[in-house]
């Protein structure tokens, strides 16, 4: 495995990068989604969370401090999906944006998981 230099190295937090920036598309604008401002602020601070916790994990340089930010980013995920059953069940996106949406964060799930495995497999 190539040596991480940076954070943004991380495919982890790339993923999340992505995942962030479709959840504020989504909740844009004078959509149903965008006006409800407490599910809205909840899922973009989810979002956000997910890759901060990746960031400063990283940024802790000790295996055992990143990996307990890692798991943090991984509750994130969940969160975010949770509340995306929230933003379907209100009308305030379609089935296939759930589906891509959920699915963007559960790869992020599986590359935050891998990372884990990979750090504990090291100690």
């Amino acid at each position: 495995m190539a040596k991480i230099q940076r954070f943004e190295d991380i495919q982890a937090w790339q993923k999340a990068r992505v995942l962030t920036r479709t959840i504020y598309e989504v909740t844009n604008g004078k959509t149903k989604f965008g006006s409800d401002y407490g599910l809205k602020d909840q899922i973009r601070r989810a979002s956000v969370s997910v890759m901060s916790n990746i960031a400063e994990g990283f940024a802790r340089r000790t295996d055992k401090d990143f990996g307990r930010f890692l798991y943090m980013a991984l509750g994130s995920t969940a969160e975010v999906q949770s509340q995306l059953y929230v933003a379907l069940d209100q009308g305030y996106i379609v089935d296939i944006e759930f589906k891509d949406l959920y699915e963007a964060a559960s790869e992020t799930a599986r590359l935050i998981t891998g990372f884990i495995q990979y750090l504990t497999a090291e100690t």
